[in-house]
């Protein structure tokens, strides 16, 4: 098991895999242990139940969920910096995943 278990949400789940890629070859660089993955928001409940991860990075296409999930989860939950999604940046955006489980 992961040391740590980074959750993205998006509206489908197609651009976000992109990102979850370049953020798995951040975290293999730098020598993190993460579990990185990518859920539609249609989903995010049910893989919250089952993957239990330290974080929730929300695409900014589903930002308008970020309130909900504040109020009911006990983990950070951040809205992905638009351009670091759009450039998918994944080496930044794995930085900022972690400055929030630390």
């Amino acid at each position: 098991m992961a040391e740590k278990t980074i959750m993205l949400c998006c509206a489908a789940g197609m651009s976000t895999s992109l990102l979850v890629s370049k953020m798995q070859k951040a975290a293999e660089s730098d020598g993190v242990d993460a579990e990185i993955f990518a859920t539609a928001a249609a989903d995010a409940d049910a893989k919250l139940e089952e993957k239990h991860p330290d974080v929730l990075m929300l695409g900014p296409q589903v930002r308008y969920l970020e309130g909900q999930f504040k109020e009911k989860l006990t983990i950070p939950v951040e809205v992905i910096n638009m351009q670091d999604y759009g450039m998918l940046n994944g080496e930044k955006v794995l930085r900022e995943a972690l400055s929030l489980i630390k």
